[in-house]
């Protein structure tokens, strides 16, 4: 009995063969991908303009750098020299009352609004925007405006309180009341933002449960105070993370105490983070703003780690 044996395999043939053992990409991977791709542009200028001159000015912290390219190593002098420093204190004791009053003030403010604007009527589109419309100008045109509308004594609003006995009062130059308007004026700045953030919480809360307990009896607090509010804690977590954050370091904690009073009457709206600015950019003290500006920003990571962990990201006792 003769053994047979098979021709090898044409050039061809083994080519078909490994195309068909070639695995396709399968939709999960092409989407991760396409993932990827969208997501690399933003994580790069967050590594360009966010993570490496936070890096750098954390090495700069160590220098004394005139702002004419004079660089001398001092090692933790400029950390040392905030334990002397009594106006860096005036100003975080002026920050830290400034986050007290707003954020409680904004998220009363704007989640009011948002309650009142939650159900459709007619206008309800414009009502909204009238309300959102502050937040869409810049932070400098909305400061020069107050202080066009709060000048002394000729201005809108002090016509308006000229009846009340309260023409002659002067709110952006009077040291107990430049800060408590500053704080207004932000609350009307941010509270049409944080109310659509609150309307899109309000979105997420199921008809069905508010109807359910409508039916069973309960009033409109008890429905708010067990259906609503628990349903709004990630929410409500989000906008008070983010209006403290805001607070400290956001664009209203610079631009428009800045247009406004450039830190006056007698220092009564100095922010630390125009604090920071003046020792970087009016005295040249560019090693101690930089060491100035990891304190503040590992204060706020500190302090939002803690509210993370205590509420669970916002879930409060939720398991």
């Amino acid at each position: 009995m003769t053994a047979t044996t098979s021709a090898p395999p044409s050039r061809p043939q083994v080519l078909a063969r490994t195309a068909r053992e070639k695995t396709p990409m399968t939709k999960k991977r092409r989407e991760a991908l396409a993932a990827y791709a969208f997501l690399a542009p933003d994580v790069l200028g967050l590594l360009i303009f966010v993570a490496v001159p936070m890096v750098l000015a954390f090495g700069v912290a160590f220098f004394k750098v005139d702002g004419f390219g004079n660089y001398q190593y001092v090692g933790l002098a400029n950390y040392k020299l905030m334990g002397s420093d009594d106006q860096l204190w005036a100003s975080l004791k002026i920050t830290g009352i400034y986050v007290v009053a707003f954020v409680p003030i904004a998220f009363v403010v704007s989640f009011a609004l948002a309650m009142l604007v939650r159900n459709h009527f007619k206008g309800i589109g414009w009502v909204r925007s009238a309300f959102f419309l502050p937040n869409v100008v810049s932070l400098v045109v909305v400061g020069l405006i107050w202080q066009f509308l709060l000048v002394d004594k000729r201005g809108a609003i002090s016509n308006l309180l000229a009846p009340l006995g309260l023409g002659d009062v002067s709110f952006l130059g009077t040291p107990s009341l430049a800060l408590g308007t500053y704080v207004v004026i932000s609350v009307w700045f941010l509270m049409g933002y944080q109310m659509l953030v609150f309307l899109a919480g309000l979105k997420d809360v199921p008809k069905e449960l508010e109807d359910a307990a409508e039916i069973d009896g309960a009033s409109a607090w008890q429905r708010f105070r067990y259906v609503i509010w628990p349903l709004l804690r990630p929410t409500s977590f989000f906008i008070v993370v983010n209006s403290t954050i805001g607070a400290v370091t956001g664009l209203q904690a610079f631009d428009l105490v800045y247009v406004l009073t450039k830190g006056g009457p007698a220092r009564a709206t100095s922010t630390v983070v125009l604090y920071i600015y003046e020792q970087a950019f009016t005295f040249n003290n560019m090693g101690y703003a930089a060491a100035l500006t990891t304190v503040v920003v590992g204060i706020l990571v500190l302090c939002t780690g803690l509210m993370f962990a205590f509420t669970r990201g916002g879930r409060f006792d939720e398991d």
